[in-house]
C-alpha cells in the first residue's frame, strides 16, 4: 500500500477518516494495541469520574454568570458542559499521549514504511527503550510550548460573561491546533525534524491541520469513540506526513 503523492494532499477531514481505516491494516494492528490500551484505561477511567462530578461542577460554574446574562442561562448551560469536556478531554489526552508516546512513535514509523513501500524497521523492546529519552525530551518541548498559552486561556473562564461565551470557542480552536501538533509531531520526530521547524511546516497548511485537530478534539468528547481516537489520530497524521511533508522534511534524519 503506497500513499498518494504530495500533489494530491487532501483535507484534514480526509486524513482523519483515513486514520480509521489504517489502524485495521494487517501488520499494523499489533502496533495499535499499546496506544489503544493506554487510552482505554486512562480516558475511560477519567471520563467515568468526570460524569460523576458534572452535577456539582456545572451549578458552580454557572454561578459566575452575571445577572445581566441570566436570561441566556438556558444556552450557557450546555456551553458550560462543553467547556468542561473540552478542558478535561484535552488534559487527559495529553497525559495519555505522554504515557503512550514511545508506542505512538513506533506506530507512526511502521505505518510510514507501509504507506511508502519501504522496508519496515526492525523493532524490539530495546529499540523502543533506546528512543525513550529523545521522545520524552520532545514531549517536554510540546508541554513547555503549550502550558503558558493554556494558562492564559483558562484565565478567560474566570472573566464574567467572557468565560461563558467567548472562552469555550477560543479554547476549542486552541485545542484543535495543539492536537494537530501533538499527533503530527510523531512522524516529524521520527525523522529528527526540530520542534520549531515542525510548527512552521504545519502553519504552511494551517487549514488542513486545523480541520484534522478539530475532528480529533471533537472525538475526544464522544464516549467510546474517544477510547480509540489516539491511534486513529496517529495513523491519520502519519498519512498526512507522507503526502504533505515527507519529501521536504525527511532529509533531517
Amino acid at each position: 500500500m503506497v500513499s498518494s503523492s504530495p500533489a494530491t494532499a487532501r483535507s484534514g477531514v480526509f486524513y482523519f477518516s483515513q486514520g480509521w481505516k489504517l489502524i485495521a491494516l494487517p501488520g499494523i494492528r499489533r502496533f495499535v494495541i499499546m496506544p489503544l490500551l493506554v487510552n482505554i484505561i486512562l480516558m475511560g477511567g477519567a471520563f467515568w469520574w468526570l460524569f460523576t462530578r458534572l452535577g456539582s461542577w456545572i451549578p458552580s460554574l454557572m454561578s459566575h454568570v452575571p445577572d445581566w446574562l441570566q436570561w441566556l442561562s438556558y444556552l450557557l448551560w450546555p456551553v458550560a458542559v462543553i467547556s468542561i469536556l473540552l478542558v478535561f478531554g484535552y488534559f487527559f489526552s495529553t497525559i495519555a499521549n505522554w504515557i503512550a508516546a514511545p508506542f505512538n512513535g513506533l506506530l507512526a514509523e511502521q505505518l510510514e514504511a507501509r504507506l511508502t513501500g519501504a522496508t519496515p524497521p526492525d523493532v524490539g523492546i530495546f529499540g523502543v527503550m533506546r528512543d525513550v529519552p529523545r521522545i520524552m525530551k520532545r514531549e517536554w518541548q510540546k508541554l513547555a510550548w503549550y502550558l503558558p498559552r493554556a494558562i492564559i486561556l483558562l484565565l478567560l473562564y474566570f472573566i464574567p460573561g467572557v468565560g461563558q461565551t467567548i472562552a469555550p470557542v477560543v479554547w476549542f480552536l486552541f485545542s484543535a491546533w495543539m492536537l494537530a501538533i501533538q499527533y503530527c509531531d510523531y512522524p516529524f520526530d521520527n525523522h529528527k525534524v526540530p520542534f520549531k521547524a515542525m510548527r512552521v511546516a504545519l502553519r504552511e497548511r494551517k487549514v488542513i491541520n486545523m480541520q484534522f485537530g478539530a475532528l480529533t478534539s471533537l472525538f475526544t468528547l464522544i464516549p467510546v469513540l474517544n477510547l480509540v481516537v489516539m491511534p486513529v489520530a496517529v495513523c491519520g497524521a502519519t498519512a498526512m506526513w507522507v503526502d504533505c511533508y515527507r519529501d521536504r522534511h525527511a532529509a533531517w534524519r
